[in-house]
């Protein structure tokens, strides 16, 4: 197995898990019916990840043990306090019948940027693809082989010291849950309508925008019901200086008519692993990348005048979105469609799955 970004923590030497195998666990013909038709986070395999950290202890007591209701006290900090962080990421089968995941390096950094900012601990990045690791090959039966599905990962981390006083936890526990997901877009990608949220703010300057905490999206879903009753897909904020952020769970690029791509930059922008690895490719094909503010009025103008020839959301459930039309309140704006964002999208799934050769070292085997 090669590690990606081997030089990090690389001293660590590696957890040593209990696994506790579920013997009441799905039958193979149950599951067989889950991954005929999976749905997205509504059927979770076998087994879980449970990783223990304290203050005195550190990391420990790493285990993978069955699936099932967590017991918190009432006062654990994370039900006052939101003391909380996740991650989410795939597990892929390859025709071959093995298990890889995308770049797990950069979730990892990911998982411990957020952790900063909400005062967690940080999970050495080995930990974190060791603990994928166990899960997966404890459940590998789980990942489905059907065309563009995979298992869907969901790291998170949260403070359950029962304590009610305000500062960081000392007591916090770090898991691992896996869910079969199909295929995002049943009978091909369709464009998305957007909605722009000019009530309602998905983070400030100097917040947690950065971090992937579930305060975020809890702001996101006031105004995202708000599109839904506009007839949109999704929710598009505004920074607070005007410029455009992100959806309520995905990246914006804009593509010029000189080819280049323009993606929002701002400190209350997650950084997108997907969008990342999207820019890279086009950058291999030759486009210029800028990640700069962007403000509505280009956007709008842009499509306009004809400059902007291709608007897509990009995020780890749905990889690439044609975006097909923005509302407002006061007007509603129909987007050019292109080649280029679904170009992209298929050739990073064909990364993603093996179907294509991977250039810069992005996967990851998890079975093996």
């Amino acid at each position: 197995m090669t590690l990606i970004d081997s030089d990090i923590d690389a001293d660590l030497e590696p957890l040593e898990f209990a696994v506790s195998r579920n013997l009441n666990g799905a039958s193979d013909q149950r599951r067989a019916e889950i991954l005929a038709d999976p749905g997205f986070g509504t059927h979770f395999t076998d087994h879980m990840v449970d990783v223990c950290w304290s203050v005195k202890g550190g990391w420990h007591r790493p285990r993978v043990q069955p699936y099932g209701p967590l017991s918190l006290d009432p006062a654990a900090a994370v039900l006052h306090y939101g003391q909380e962080v996740f991650e989410g990421i795939k597990a892929y089968r390859h025709a071959d019948g093995s298990v890889h995941t995308f770049r797990p390096d950069q979730n990892g950094r990911r998982l411990q940027r957020s952790a900063r900012r909400l005062a967690l601990p940080e999970l050495p990045v080995p930990y974190f693809l060791q603990s994928l690791t166990e899960l997966v090959r404890a459940d590998l039966d789980w990942v489905p082989a059907g065309d563009d599905q995979s298992l869907y990962l969901r790291p998170f981390m949260f403070a359950k010291e029962a304590f009610l006083g305000v500062r960081p936890a000392h007591k916090v526990g770090y898991y691992v849950i896996a869910s079969p997901a199909a295929a995002y877009f049943k009978g091909g990608v369709q464009p998305v309508s957007i909605w722009l949220s000019e009530n309602y703010a998905r983070a400030g300057k100097g917040g947690t925008g950065a971090a992937k905490t579930g305060g975020n999206y809890a702001a996101s879903l006031l105004p995202q019901s708000e599109a839904y009753e506009q007839g949109c897909d999704q929710v598009v904020f505004l920074d607070s200086d005007g410029n455009v952020e992100e959806l309520g769970g995905m990246n914006v690029v804009f593509v010029h008519k000189d080819g280049t791509l323009v993606t929002p930059e701002s400190p209350s922008i997650l950084d997108g692993i997907t969008r990342n690895s999207i820019l890279q490719l086009a950058r291999d094909r030759g486009h210029k990348v800028e990640a700069r503010g962007v403000t509505l009025a280009e956007w709008r103008d842009g499509v306009a005048s004809g400059d902007i020839v291709e608007v897509f959301a990009c995020g780890t459930a749905a990889v690439v979105t044609p975006i097909g039309t923005l509302k407002g309140a006061s007007f509603e704006d129909q987007q050019p469609l292109g080649d280029l964002a679904l170009s992209l999208r298929e050739e990073l799934t064909d990364i993603q799955y093996g179907r294509r050769e991977d250039t810069h070292g992005w996967l990851y085997r998890l079975d093996a």
